[in-house]
């Protein structure tokens, strides 16, 4: 046993299918939960925008989610949704409104006042003040948030793999029952070299977006 590789090369060539299926369902699973987590946390959000009042109290509802680890919260769910892609979408999901709620409305609040000073004295209304001036300069935040829940949610769909909906994590999960390390070290590095990719997209998106503050993006 102590001579045999960490990795078996032609298992790999054997399986590139299977492993392309794998990656491919846990970036599926990452783009649909990031995706619905940043359309609740902007409906959130400007709930918030409207109302500071609701501030704490959502916030503080999103802080609780994210708090649950993510196995008892996996336990909670399967009696009422199975081990279905439900089930794992509503986890990954509580686990990105903290982060995209706070970057959003630290987005927002970072806007200089001068600019909605201008904007009202151009006659813009709050909303159109909200799409035109702070939306925009709001946005290197927005995607710094964004960055983070994904390579979050990158991470966490792994665990998912113990529900059977997991991808990647799936792999590492036969590896382990196997015994063969092959799959354990593959999934790991698939889902690293995933996180970092997504990463690096979202990077060279949010330069696209904002062009006038590349010099701070990082």
């Amino acid at each position: 046993m102590a001579d045999e590789p960490l990795v078996d090369w032609e298992w790999v060539f054997e399986h590139l299918d299977d492993l392309w299926a794998a990656t491919y369902q846990h970036l599926q699973l990452t783009i649909i939960a990031v995706l619905v987590g940043l359309v609740i946390s902007a409906v959130v959000s400007l709930l918030i925008y409207r109302d500071r009042r609701f501030y704490g109290p959502l916030v503080g509802v999103a802080g609780f989610l994210y708090t649950i680890p993510s196995l008892a919260l996996f336990a909670l769910l399967v009696p009422i949704t199975g081990l279905s892609i439900l089930t794992a979408e509503i986890a990954l999901v509580s686990y990105t409104l903290l982060i995209l709620i706070r970057n959003i409305m630290a987005g927002l609040d970072g806007v200089p006042r001068e600019m909605r000073e201008a904007a009202d004295g151009m006659g813009y209304t709050t909303w159109q003040r909200l799409a035109r001036i702070e939306f925009p300069l709001a946005l290197p935040v927005i995607v710094a948030g964004l960055r983070i829940a994904t390579v979050t949610i990158i991470g966490l769909v792994t665990v998912a793999g113990l529900i059977g909906q997991g991808g990647l994590g799936a792999l590492m999960i036969r590896g382990f029952s196997r015994n063969f390390p092959t799959q354990i070290y593959l999934g790991a590095f698939l889902t690293v070299v995933l996180a970092l990719l997504a990463d690096a997209a979202l990077l060279l998106l949010q330069r696209a977006l904002t062009p006038w503050n590349r010099s701070g993006a990082r």
